[in-house]
């Protein structure tokens, strides 16, 4: 049985920002570091910024399909800071996970599985992303803590056995040669990384947030981010 790929945990970071599924302004590439706030890029009027978590600054937006270029500032690599670049290819919520995935993962287990199904009221939603190492060295990047998949003000990031959905993407992509953050990338690679979420049935995400730390709230606090809406949502279907 093949393992899982094991999740590095980094040392608190402060660089936050919100991928955005909709038309909104242009982005910034630096994040902050304690004391140390980016550049803001412009604050469309229509955006909502009640969806950011409470006490976070929201420095800007970007729109959906756009690559975002952020720097993860974190105090162990503060001399060689991490540097990502995101693209969000589709967002798909009211359908069963994949059923290829799910194929790979029960031969793997060498038994069948049965079909995941996600908690009573609930619906999965799986975003698809892009991820292209535009660091200087080899990092690794998942969805484990550092993203939420917002309804209006209420966060909705992965549980454990989502996260483990998560993981049988990347095992599945890595073995069509695909390889992903989630098993590192080296400097101008890019590879597709998934995140898998729960959110109730018969609503829809309104926009996502995405932090570089090691959890989206660190001791430090909520950190600032980039805010946005979504203004459309396929169910049952890609974008």
């Amino acid at each position: 049985m093949a393992k899982r790929p094991k999740v590095y945990a980094r040392t608190v970071a402060t660089a936050v920002l919100l991928v955005v599924m909709a038309a909104c302004s242009d982005n910034s590439d630096e994040a902050s570091v304690k004391g140390t706030t980016a550049p803001s890029t412009p604050i469309a009027p229509s955006i909502p910024t009640h969806e950011a978590p409470p006490g976070a600054e929201v420095l800007g937006t970007v729109r959906t399909g756009e690559p975002l270029t952020v720097t993860v500032l974190a105090r162990n690599t503060a001399n060689d800071p991490e540097r990502w670049q995101f693209t969000v290819r589709s967002v798909t919520c009211g359908k069963p996970l994949d059923s290829a995935v799910m194929a790979y993962t029960a031969e793997l287990v060498g038994s069948p599985t049965p079909a995941p199904t996600p908690e009573a009221g609930k619906q999965f939603c799986i975003v698809a992303m892009e991820a292209l190492n535009v660091g200087k060295s080899e990092a690794v990047w998942n969805a484990d803590d550092t993203v939420s998949l917002n309804v209006g003000d209420t966060r909705y990031t992965q549980l454990q056995k989502d996260s483990a959905y998560a993981s049988d993407y990347a095992q599945y992509f890595n073995s069509k040669g695909q390889s992903g953050p989630t098993f590192g990338l080296n400097p101008g690679s890019r590879g597709p990384v998934h995140g898998v979420f729960q959110i109730p049935t018969g609503q829809q995400p309104t926009s996502m947030w995405i932090t570089s730390g090691t959890a989206i709230t660190t001791i430090d606090g909520v950190q600032p981010g980039y805010l946005g809406t979504v203004s459309r949502i396929m169910f049952g279907a890609r974008w």
